[in-house]
């Protein structure tokens, strides 16, 4: 255990009542211990009375607060702030007290040690016990203190290590106490209570990585536009809300907004409010030493180039370092080409380093003090990485930032068993992305279960240095972020198996309990879902308009979420509604309504090349869809009054690079003019021909008990007289859904067989539908097989479909085991192997392996796609690989990245495909020399593979985005050989 979080002993009467607290919380030893009842499951606060438990708020009176005068500014700020906080919860005024010592009643007492004289009396008289904060970093205790102070009854005490400590202490209180730290940025109210306590006992908390903060970027025109409506601009009043939020989501970074912006030149009471508050500033990955790129543009003189200008660089960064004087900062150092872009080409590491020792000289001569005093951070952004890699020589003493590839995949971590470094290791991850293969802005894409995946990786292998993410324009990545913080603070609290739990308790913490539930669900279902694609790279044939019934089941699948998440909201306090728009109805009502505005234009241009009388009605469709995504946005902007007012301003719809487009452009709809008479048109599932015109056989997917219960035929008009029409089927074990009727545009017929009655073996069945004319002969493929011996995974449809942790056996080795994500993954959840800094493995034997049982009908060539999480090769550039055999045959090892794929370039196809598809594909070719049940096993090679999906092919099959649907799988042994 590296965490954080100390507790100490439970009190042997409470041991003997068998209570069980999970959390933080315990009971200390002083006072009437044998009496104390902590909180129900370790919470901080509840609301009913019980021995031990301090009144936080009884009979609607609060507990007054007292913390002394000469702690610093920062902590007096967030104590006057939790004053504000329980007092809109208790509903009325509370004390605060800066001088004077308690004297009545229960108190909180907040201050930091060797700054507050009081909490010093408390831990000189051995009241507080300091174990495990004192000369920690950002470390704090909550204790309950029986009869601190004459008339005093009952205190809980906060004392921090340290200034963030302390305020992190305090801003714990507040969001136990109910006080949301999304209160004002995303407006969810704070629930009156009449009665609150304070579990007894003691409760240390410390955060595993250093420094854990954001950075806004890419924030034109919503958050910019915003903030200039409602501040002014991004200025100091701006930016203390931001170091609120940052602060009581237990933060302390922030790299500001630099489109055109400047945190120091812009308003230079924010930087100073910064330190003031306890926030640390640094910037961004391309601006040293504290200058904002734009600040360049103003105030530079010649050529953003060292080889040619260097003394006039040198100079405009002293002035950063100056200007920066005492305030708490991290410094960026290094450089790279002017806007962010690449140094010229054949820039040498030896120029590199020469910079960043320049720079160091400047901050030591500016500072006074050897430069490794002041933090300092290079950020291995792009090519950067690449000289690095290449021995580009790093001070010890300064932290390497690692980067992902913009996407959510990081590209590179220290080696586990590299020597420790002074400045040690950091990750700079991505929720919002300018660049190829297409900027992403608008709404929230990224799952948290992806988030603990790759950080999970930084941390085991040593970053914890600094964890900073690029948020965009801040909302509406609140969900994300909050994960992103929480687990930054704390990644012991958080292991792969509680992942289900964060979005429910996220969702208590801004609704209550009593929707939590489906809350949770909601919010864990719409970023699957949105994480597949991003809105900006979606078209209208992202998903299969023809195979597997695809695009219909994603257009189904998020109407049916957004069904649910409206009944929800209607449920709901009027209180809550704006902020359940904000974080959970509009980022589903959005995402479905753009989900199916692409799969109405896919439809309308199948049907216009079909010459489908339907075709005008689906443009139509999706013209409405179109200006729906306004209304939407109208929604959104008009909250509160008009709070959030162009907050939803990205576009996403028109892209045709990786730039946005100045406005949404409507996709292009096919129209189509019809004759007066009417012409009957026949298609079949999993084809866009369409018949008597196709030359081609009209054949259907075939059907299996081991399939879809059914497939199903369009009869279509393409004109504007209306039809009868008659399906006849070639056996009375095959039934039509409507064997007759009338046609004005279109209909769809489903037929489907009754297997008691159907034959067994393979035959085809003719359908004959005849129309205004016309007669079309469907074939129907029917599969009876005999049921005998049939287990595990069926094949039907020339595919077997499976499911990561759907395996029957998982082999561990000695110190290697495999970790079911749930939910993580573009279908369902994902298998990876433990831990991550792992040896490679050799396959084969009773190595690491999954099984999984499958049946198939043929003997012959297969072909095995293996679907995975779009990670890289964390430690070199060679790729991840990882092995797949057959029963007992000896295993294929294969690398799961394409040639360019582990390139994250504009230029390398591979790479964007990946990306973009956020999920990797690798195949590999074996043959099954007998029908019937095999085992297909999947070898780990190396650490960091995250496997989501398996499909073995026996056939050719119809292209689709997320592969064919699971298989059934019949039950068997427990376990395959």
């Amino acid at each position: 255990m590296t965490h954080r979080r100390a507790l100490a002993g439970w009190s042997l009467a409470l041991a003997l009542l068998g209570a069980a607290c999970t959390g933080p919380a315990s009971v200390s030893s002083r006072g009437p211990a044998a009496l104390a009842q902590p909180c129900p499951d370790g919470a901080l606060v509840c609301t009913e009375a019980s021995p031990g438990r301090l009144a936080l708020i009884a009979d609607g009176q609060p507990a007054a607060l007292h913390a002394d005068a000469s702690d610093d500014a920062g902590v007096l700020r967030a104590v006057r702030n939790l004053q504000s906080d329980l007092g809109r919860v208790a509903g009325g005024s509370v004390a605060l007290e800066l001088e004077a010592l308690p004297s009545s009643g229960p108190a909180v007492i907040v201050g930091t040690l060797g700054q507050s004289a009081l909490v010093d009396r408390l831990v000189a008289e051995g009241k507080v016990d300091t174990t495990g904060v004192s000369g920690r970093w950002e470390a704090f205790v909550q204790q309950t203190v029986e009869a601190p102070f004459p008339g005093v009854d009952r205190a809980l005490v906060i004392a921090g290590s340290d200034r963030r400590g302390t305020i992190f202490g305090v801003y714990d209180l507040a969001e136990a106490m109910g006080v949301s730290p999304w209160h004002y940025w995303a407006d969810v109210p704070v629930q009156p209570q009449a009665a609150l306590y304070v579990s007894p006992g003691r409760r240390v908390e410390r955060p595993a990585v250093r420094y854990r903060g954001i950075f806004l970027n890419d924030e034109e025109p919503a958050l910019g536009t915003w903030a200039r409506e409602t501040y002014g601009g991004l200025n100091a009043a701006f930016y203390e809300d931001v170091f609120d939020l940052i602060l009581r989501l237990k933060g302390n970074y922030l790299w500001p907004a630099m489109w055109g912006k400047s945190i120091y030149d812009d308003d230079p009471a924010a930087p100073e409010l910064a330190h003031e508050m306890g926030v640390v500033l640094g910037t961004s990955h391309h601006e040293p030493l504290s200058r904002a790129h734009v600040e360049w543009e103003r105030y530079g003189d010649g050529a953003w180039n060292y080889e040619t200008n260097a003394d006039a660089l040198q100079a405009f960064w002293r002035t950063g370092i100056e200007r920066m004087g005492d305030n708490e900062s991290l410094v960026t150092v290094g450089m790279r080409g002017d806007g962010d872009e690449a140094m010229s080409e054949g820039t040498a590491i030896d120029l590199l380093e020469t910079i960043v020792a320049d720079q160091r000289d400047i901050i030591a001569d500016v500072t006074g003090q050897p430069a490794e005093e002041t933090p300092q951070v290079w950020a291995l952004y792009k090519e950067v990485q690449d000289y690095y890699d290449q021995g580009m020589e790093v001070p010890d003493d300064v932290t390497l930032l690692f980067a992902d590839d913009n996407w959510g995949n990081i590209r590179r971590l220290p080696d586990p068993d590299a020597a420790p470094r002074a400045g040690g290791y950091g990750v700079y991850y991505h929720f919002d992305y300018v660049g190829a293969p297409r900027s992403y802005k608008w709404i929230n894409k990224t799952q948290i279960e992806r988030v603990w995946e790759q950080m999970h990786m930084a941390y085991e292998h040593g970053a914890r240095e600094i964890w900073v993410v690029n948020v965009g324009d801040l909302k509406p990545m609140e969900y994300p972020i909050s994960f992103f913080l929480d687990y930054a603070w704390d990644p012991d609290a958080w292991p792969a198996e509680r992942l289900p739990e964060y979005p429910r308790q996220w969702a208590v913490k801004q609704f209550g309990e009593a929707h939590a539930d489906e809350i949770g669900r909601l919010l864990q279902t719409y970023t699957r879902f949105n994480s597949r694609r991003t809105a900006e790279l979606l078209t209208p044939t992202t998903y299969s308009l023809t195979g597997y019934r695809e695009a219909e089941r994603v257009v189904d699948d998020y109407n049916a979420l957004l069904t649910d998440a409206e009944r929800v909201g209607e449920q709901l306090p009027a209180a809550h509604q704006d902020a359940y728009f904000q974080l959970v109805l509009h980022p589903i009502v959005a995402s479905a309504n753009i989900s199916e505005l692409y799969a109405t234009v896919g439809l309308n241009r199948l049907y216009g090349a079909q010459g489908r009388a339907a075709t005008n009605a689906l443009a139509d469709r999706a013209r409405q869809l179109f200006e729906r995504d306004d209304a939407i946005d109208a929604q959104y902007h008009a909250l509160g009054g008009g709070k959030w007012n162009h907050m939803m301003s990205q576009v996403r719809i028109g892209y045709t690079s990786w730039n946005d487009p100045p406005e949404d452009v409507m996709p292009e709809v096919e129209t189509v003019r019809l004759g007066d008479a009417a012409e009957m048109g026949v298609a079949v599932e999993g084809s866009s021909g369409w018949w008597p015109e196709a030359d081609a056989e009209a054949v259907l997917p075939e059907l299996s008990p081991y399939g879809p219960d059914d497939v199903y035929v369009e009869v279509f008009n393409r004109g504007t007289a209306p039809f009868r029409y008659t399906v006849e089927t070639g056996a009375d074990w095959l039934t039509a859904s409507e064997p007759a009727g009338e046609v004005d545009q279109q209909t769809r017929i489903y037929l489907s067989a009754d297997w008691d009655a159907a034959p067994d073996g393979r035959q085809r069945v003719p359908v004959t539908i005849t129309g205004a004319g016309r007669t079309v002969t469907v074939q129907v493929p029917v599969f009876n097989p005999s049921p005998a011996g049939i287990t595990g995974f069926v094949e039907s449809n020339g595919f077997v479909s499976i499911e990561a942790p759907h395996f029957d056996r998982a082999v561990v080795g000695d110190e290697i085991s495999w970790q079911v994500i749930p939910g993580l993954g573009r279908t369902l959840s994902a298998v990876t192997p433990m831990p991550t800094t792992a040896d490679a493995q050799t396959p084969g034997g009773d190595s690491p392996h999954l099984a999984y049982r499958i049946y198939v009908h043929e003997a012959g060539e297969v072909e095995v796609a293996a679907t995975f999480s779009p990670s890289f090769d964390t430690q070199g550039p060679d790729g991840l690989r990882y092995a797949v055999s057959f029963d007992d045959a000896p295993p294929q090892t294969l690398v799961m990245h394409d040639e360019g794929s582990m390139l994250p370039d504009v230029y390398h196809a591979d790479w964007s495909r990946m990306v973009s598809d956020n999920a990797q594909t690798s195949t590999s070719t074996h043959v099954l020399d007998t029908p019937g049940e095999h085992v297909l096993r999947f070898w780990m090679v190396d650490p960091g593979v995250v496997l989501q999906k398996l499909v073995v092919a026996t056939d050719d099959l119809p292209p689709s985005y997320l592969g064919p649907p699971e298989s059934p799988r019949v039950p068997g042994p427990t376990a395959a050989r």
